[in-house]
């Protein structure tokens, strides 16, 4: 992708004329909105602190919005919702599912380091970090999405504008679309929620002497597929590099040189020869990735500077326009915003810039900063710093890969590493800056993510005609609403998941000193009774990290109390096992922020990463693409470069069949058969991901199980397995081998081959 200094607007008309006045931010559309953001973000955050990742809420809430409206038509005789009110549902309802996502990988993180889950707190990071990358992104909107249209491809928030206009006009790109919306629902529910087969394939180099760690690695996927499709073979191929580079050179490099090592080597708790490939990127791999988005960032930031100033050069100007107006201009120009045309107003920069502002100045004062003044000015400093580089960075690759592959856990550990590091050279390392390091990473990582989800939106706004001020509106609802469930919900699964252990093995030993019960403030309540809880967060003679009740008229810890988030106690005293949460950014965050304060981070890989970005940036490699394929796993970029490779294949292929009928230009255009059937797979996978991770987190019933006769599991998939009865037809074969997984991918990619050439679903 080139890049230039500076961009002339492409000529580009909306789907919707600038001039035409149609229904948009109007009260049903907020609240269904607002309902929809609610419930996917429930769903993502269980979803996260699963398995670490979200996809996308957009597309489905577009589908489920257009699907509603129109029943609701239909039904009571009223008037149908417009394409850009189904726009402002899908805005609104978008940010839950980033809400979640900063809140999942952050948050647990307190508990894991021994502070308290306080539903303020979290409600607070989630909330003020929302809305600051709303406001972040504002000034960003021209530079991204106006003046670099037809650059930066945004993949979901194309596709989510196709949905919205195919929703509209119907007909055959409706059928494309919903063709293959259909496709992949139904691959994603019998792949993940029977298990029917694998979710990704693998082959691992074994014969070969020093290199058996290499892994070869490509998840099966159909809206990764679809996002390859969309961005094109030059992006896809330039992150699945990055991939290739992790998993081929960098792991079994590692493996090759750490062989004779048999004590471990630092990060890792074990020597590296016990490693399987997986853990050896997990842990000494993602901060090469770490470092590598890191520099990939400040890359980008210097790259687009200028874009940057300009931009908000232009917004300075709206606030110096005349006042003063013409009688004869009148019916043309009421105020001076309204000068513009209805497609380019956005919230007036005095609200962002004084709202901005006042965010930071609120959580600078706040207990979100528990420290003396100069350690809350410094952090209110790095937030203002951090915050815009990195939504500004999340928001251009949003525009890049689409906002389900963003690594906003790197950009997240970026923060870390920074805000942790300046804490200790100024000498701030007791708990109350870990308290306030872990509290400034979430707040960057949610504005970092919702400011992805933002310019996602706005994107989508661009291509349907709408008004970015009603979006920005729409989604600042969207974050609120979202922001103060998703931190009741996180406090529930936490509260239902902790495990009250009396056993000895988990108590402190007799070698073990006890602080007196007076000396301790807060308290917990157990059956019935009053403890005083004792939190540990170094570890100490006889005393393992944790959290205790201390009986306070013996002085004697009675109970040990284990989070949802930590494994240490998987079962209860009873005998009954408890599902245990262990989402990998938050454990990873709290082992950053202790190996900081303590002397004891692996720097060097960090610098290792960015000097293999600033390597690739010099190579004419664009290095934020590149750095994100170093540190997501290859089986997330392989798919994508999959769709990448089709969509060139089929462009050669259509060219040679079609000569000289059409241009280049229309052949790869946002309504190109293949493009639409794309959007219709990564509508149909995130749905159906989404869905199976809200029905997941609702076990079945024992009455079900008895009739069944089937164990105890969840709803989605022991309802899905006793209507089908898969599960007791199939050979283990089919379940447990590559060779399955690898044909359904196949046959995924030959319809889309089938359809963007035109030997299926021809008009």
């Amino acid at each position: 992708m080139s890049e230039h200094s500076s961009f002339s607007p492409a000529p580009f008309r909306p789907y919707v004329p600038p001039e035409q006045e149609l229904a948009e931010l109007t009260v049903p559309a907020v609240v269904v909105g607002a309902v929809m953001g609610i419930v996917f973000g429930a769903s993502s955050l269980y979803l996260v602190l699963k398995v670490g990742m979200t996809v996308s809420a957009s597309i489905p809430v577009a589908v489920l919005s257009i699907t509603l409206f129109r029943g609701i038509s239909r039904r009571f005789k009223v008037r149908q919702a417009t394409i850009l009110e189904n726009n402002i549902v899908q805005t609104t309802g978008s940010a839950g599912e980033s809400i979640a996502f900063g809140v999942g990988v952050t948050m647990p993180a307190l508990l894991i380091l021994g502070f308290d889950l306080e539903a303020v707190r979290v409600m607070m990071v989630a909330c003020l970090g929302g809305l600051l990358g709303i406001l972040m992104m504002i000034p960003l909107r021209r530079a991204f999405i106006v003046q670099q249209h037809g650059r930066l491809p945004y993949p979901e928030g194309t596709a989510c504008a196709q949905v919205l206009i195919v929703g509209e006009k119907g007909g055959t790109s409706a059928r494309t679309v919903f063709f293959g919306f259909g496709l992949a629902f139904a691959y994603q529910t019998l792949m993940q929620a029977l298990a029917l087969w694998r979710e990704e394939v693998s082959a691992r180099v074994t014969s070969i002497q020093g290199y058996d760690k290499a892994n070869l690695s490509c998840g099966v996927e159909p809206a990764l597929l679809g996002v390859g499709y969309i961005i094109g073979p030059r992006i896809a191929s330039i992150t699945v590099s990055g991939g290739l580079l992790a998993a081929l050179v960098l792991t079994p490099m590692i493996a090759y040189f750490g062989s004779l090592n048999t004590t471990p080597l630092p990060p890792a708790v074990q020597p590296i020869p016990a490693l399987e490939p997986s853990d050896i990127a997990g842990t000494y791999v993602r901060y090469i990735g770490a470092g590598a988005v890191a520099m990939g960032g400040f890359i980008s930031m210097i790259r687009v500077l200028p874009l940057i100033v300009s931009s908000v050069a232009g917004g300075l100007r709206d606030l110096r326009r005349s006042d003063k107006v013409d009688s004869n201009e009148v019916e043309t120009q009421e105020i001076g915003r309204d000068a513009r045309p209805r497609t380019e107003r956005d919230l007036p920069m005095t609200v962002v810039f004084l709202g901005a502002l006042g965010l930071v100045a609120a959580i600078a004062a706040s207990d979100l900063i528990p420290t003396a003044w100069p350690g809350r000015i410094v952090g209110g400093g790095l937030i203002v710093l951090l915050g815009f580089l990195f939504v500004t960075v999340s928001s251009r690759l949003t525009g890049e890969i689409g906002s389900s592959s963003n690594p906003i856990s790197g950009m997240t550990i970026a923060t870390l590493l920074v805000t942790c590091l300046v804490f200790s050279l100024l000498g701030w390392i007791g708990d109350e800056y870990r308290l306030a390091a872990l509290c400034i990473a979430g707040i960057v990582c949610i504005a970092s993510s919702n400011g992805g989800t933002t310019s996602q939106d706005l994107k989508t706004g661009h291509l349907v005609g709408a008004t970015p001020w009603t979006q920005q509106v729409a989604i600042a609802v969207g974050s609120l609403t979202s922001a103060l469930v998703i931190g009741f919900t996180l406090l529930m699964l936490n509260q239902v998941n902790t495990v009250v252990s009396a056993k000895a093995e988990y108590l402190p030993t007799s070698a073990a000193v006890l602080p007196a019960p007076t000396e301790l403030e807060q308290t917990y309540l157990h059956n019935g009774r009053t403890y005083k809880l004792w939190v540990v967060t170094t570890p100490r003679e006889g005393v393992e990290p944790g959290r205790y009740l201390i009986d306070p008229e013996t002085g004697v810890v009675a109970y040990r109390v284990d989070p949802a988030f930590s494994k240490r106690i998987t079962t209860r005293d009873d005998g009954s096992k408890v599902e245990k949460f262990t989402p990998p950014q938050a454990s990873l965050f709290a082992t950053i922020i202790d190996g900081i304060m303590k002397g004891e981070l692996a720097w060097g890989l960090v610098v290792i990463g960015a000097m293999i970005a600033v390597i690739a940036q010099l190579c004419g490699v664009s290095a934020l693409p590149f750095a994100v394929g170093v540190y997501l796993p290859l089986a997330t970029t392989m798919p994508i470069f999959v769709g990448g490779m089709t969509r060139a294949w089929v462009e050669r292929r259509r060219a040679q069949m079609e000569k000289a009928a059409k241009s280049p230009e229309e052949s790869d255009s946002d309504t190109s058969p293949g493009v639409l059937m794309s959007s219709g797979l990564i509508a149909g996978g995130a749905i159906a991901g989404i869905l199976i991770a809200f029905l997941s987190a609702v076990p079945s019933p024992s009455w079900f199980s008895r009739l069944t006769g089937l164990p105890e599991a969840n709803l989605a998939e022991a309802t899905l397995r006793s209507a089908l009865s898969m599960d007791r037809h199939l050979p283990a074969f089919w379940t447990e081998s590559h060779l399955p997984a690898l044909l359904m991918f196949l046959m995924l990619v030959t319809t889309l081959v089938l359809v963007a050439t035109g030997k299926l679903l021809r008009k």
